[in-house]
């Protein structure tokens, strides 16, 4: 039996379409971090759902928490913007699992109803199906990811994961500035920066996904991408820098 786990906050655009993937899962654990958008009216309407109202102390740590709560040992982790295809859903219940295995599950991307093919976002294959009587994640504030030292890492086949993480424009911007901050509170006084290194990261991000990895071929939405992923890793870097500045300044 799999528990189906997510970690929300004001998913509402994305969450019916998430959950309405789900019903023949008998466990799914919806844990909200303080939504104001209707996330929890949209999750109690499910009756496979049990919602849980939690806070938010990064990623690696949350997800954790939320995992702990699920009735089933097997743990699918999923975020409120991704949904799965019924082929998926057919062969994650019908499938003997390995305790000593992590399970890597395909994932195709979508900008609004544009399928992303390009940009090395296209059947990229990530860590999502554990028991977690085994693993689980590290206390990584962001860029967490399943543990699986001593642990077997075997590639999941017969469908995927739908992942509708950007529905405009802004989405971009509010998760450019999410992500940067994250990075730079987890690594402050750890990594060093500068602002030479911003500059660098941020060029060499939109030459490899623009032109390296054929983000052009996607059209505008390449264009977004390769943008947002430049301004990202300016953003982190030059945020890391300022705040282990301000921190042998003295200043909060």
């Amino acid at each position: 039996m799999i528990s189906v786990v997510m970690i929300v906050r004001d998913g509402a655009a994305t969450l019916e379409k998430a959950l309405k993937s789900l019903p023949r899962f008998d466990d799914v654990v919806v844990y909200d971090n303080g939504s104001t958008d209707g996330s929890q009216e949209i999750a109690k309407r499910f009756a496979n759902v049990r919602l849980f109202d939690g806070y938010f102390d990064g990623f690696g740590p949350t997800k954790n928490r939320a995992a702990a709560l699920a009735l089933h040992d097997w743990v699918l982790i999923l975020d409120s913007d991704e949904a799965l295809e019924p082929a998926l859903v057919d062969a994650l219940l019908s499938s003997r699992l390995d305790d000593n295995a992590v399970y890597l599950l395909n994932f195709k991307a979508f900008y609004r109803d544009q399928q992303v093919r390009y940009c090395g976002w296209n059947n990229q294959k990530i860590r999502r199906l554990y028991n977690r009587r085994v693993t689980g994640f590290p206390p990584a504030h962001v860029h967490e990811n399943i543990q699986v030292d001593g642990l077997i890492v075997q590639e999941f086949v017969g469908g995927s994961v739908l992942h509708f993480s950007y529905l405009s424009m802004s989405d971009f911007i509010v998760k450019v500035d999410r992500y940067s901050t994250l990075y730079a509170e987890s690594n402050k006084g750890t990594k060093t920066s500068s602002p030479t290194k911003a500059v660098f990261s941020g060029v060499y991000s939109f030459f490899r996904t623009y032109v390296m990895k054929r983000g052009f071929l996607d059209g505008h939405v390449g264009l977004l991408i390769a943008f947002s992923h430049m301004a990202t890793n300016f953003y982190k870097y030059m945020k890391l820098y300022e705040a282990n500045r301000d921190s042998r300044l003295g200043r909060k």
